[in-house]
């Protein structure tokens, strides 16, 4: 069974405790985008969970679905002719300010004449939306997309698949997929070389991320309810990128091949690790954490090495992590990631 879109946002947002039930996709990942190349660098067949996408001619119009894929065409310099709104963690704008920067770099500031069309995505896949746009492909390498509704897309316009299943497919292969679907492959490679060697650098110069241990989980006090993150989940991914590494704890409490996997509060104590992530409902809400009776047991609170972000904007930074939002959370995250290592080194 595909998850549902409802928790695909739960999964990829982290704002509320993770009830919704999920399961993995039956259809294998794909690993990476298969460049078939003729004349001109087109065609191209762009491999995907649900086949081959054969791609004629490189796409003037491109529009995207989900999260992340819009951050991902604008990384490579272009920008969609249509996206979704980003209905929750994002600005005034209905963007993100990493969306927003880049889109102004490029000449297609929101609000202006070269803007993209923002639709909403409030009610699933947007079809209507997205064949008024015209596109020439449409992107969802990161996406909770099934096979239903990739099927229909593609009535539209050649659809550039997910990667992985259910919101799992890393920035890396994301922008690999879209990079050789835009005809923008050496382009692709060079942001993933450079956004690497960024979180290299981060490492070089914090050596105690090197000797910190974490768990990435969602822990909220008014609710009483405790969720780890595991496998291919994006806040894992990132917290490793950072040269840490993930507590043994988590493979033992998390079903193999799950992403996440509810906790009782009453094994806060068992949960070692240096560093203990989580989003919280602003810094009232890690005070909460703080002064539980079972959740200030967690080492990695009990420490000092609670780390949090406090805003919805910063935890989709990390949650929907692309080749746009994560330098934003290097600049704005990773301080207080490496505070808490410190702080849990003492």
């Amino acid at each position: 069974m595909a998850i549902t879109r409802r928790a695909g946002l739960l999964a990829a947002a982290a704002a509320v405790v993770l009830t919704a039930s999920a399961c993995s996709g039956s259809a294998a990942p794909a690993e990476s985008a298969d460049s078939q190349q003729g004349a001109g660098g087109f065609p191209v067949t762009v491999e995907h969970i649900y086949g081959e996408t054969v791609i004629e001619e490189q796409p003037e119009r491109v529009a995207t679905v989900s999260w992340v894929n819009a951050d991902t065409a604008l990384a490579l310099g272009v920008v969609p002719v249509a996206m979704p709104e980003d209905s929750w963690g994002g600005n005034e704008n209905g963007s993100t300010d990493w969306k927003d920067a880049k889109l102004e770099e490029l000449g297609a500031a929101i609000g202006t004449e070269n803007a993209p069309v923002q639709y909403s995505e409030a009610d699933g896949i947007n079809y209507e939306a997205l064949a008024e746009s015209t596109p020439d492909v449409i992107l969802a390498g990161y996406s909770g997309l099934t096979q239903e509704e990739y099927d229909k897309l593609s009535k539209i316009a050649p659809v550039v698949g997910p990667q992985k299943e259910n919101y799992l497919a890393s920035w890396q292969s994301v922008t690999e997929a879209t990079g050789a679907a835009l005809g923008k492959s050496d382009e692709a490679e060079k942001v993933v070389a450079d956004l690497e060697a960024q979180f290299a650098s981060v490492v070089e110069e914090n050596p105690v991320l090197e000797e910190t241990t974490f768990i990435a989980g969602n822990v909220d006090a008014a609710a009483n309810t405790l969720s780890l993150y595991a496998g291919d989940d994006t806040r894992p991914r990132f917290f490793k990128a950072l040269g840490m590494e993930q507590a043994p704890v988590v493979d033992e409490l998390v079903e193999d091949g799950q992403f996440y996997g509810d906790v009782s509060p009453e094994r806060s104590a068992e949960l070692e690790s240096d560093v203990f992530y989580s989003w919280v409902a602003g810094e009232e809400g890690a005070e909460a954490v703080r002064n539980h009776d079972l959740f200030k047991q967690i080492p990695g609170v009990a420490n000092g090495g609670f780390v949090t972000t406090t805003d919805d904007h910063s935890t989709l930074a990390i949650s929907s992590a692309s080749a746009l939002s994560l330098p934003w959370a290097i600049e704005n995250v990773v301080p207080d990631v490496v505070a808490a290592a410190e702080a849990a080194a003492q």
